[in-house]
């Protein structure tokens, strides 16, 4: 059976997803911890918003702090992503909470 094999940047490209997508799994995990009550989305749904915390975390950091050098896969870009998956949960469950008030008793 012949073995399947990428060019360099094609294999480089999925090994940098690979890392994001798990990055942002363990980012959203932790920011999801720190949000007490049930989870609306799901499991799914908070590795979704994790992995765009982690996006957003690191990029705002960058913004924040004004340099181009900033390592977003390092202890303070992680602390960002977590951050960023915290902001972005809480907004979710906010907007949540907008659309379907909760009925009283």
């Amino acid at each position: 059976m012949p073995e399947f094999q990428l060019s360099p940047t094609a294999q480089q490209c999925v090994n940098v997803v690979l890392i994001w997508v798990g990055f942002g799994t363990l980012a959203g995990l932790l920011a999801r911890s720190l949000v007490p009550g049930r989870e609306p989305a799901g499991v799914v749904g908070t590795i979704v918003i994790g992995i765009l915390g982690s996006t957003a975390g690191p990029l705002g950091l960058t913004y924040l702090l004004n340099q181009s050098d900033f390592n977003p896969i390092s202890p303070l870009g992680f602390l960002a992503a977590i951050a960023g998956a915290f902001v972005l949960l809480t907004a979710y469950r906010v907007l949540l909470a907008i659309r379907r008030p909760v009925e009283e008793e």
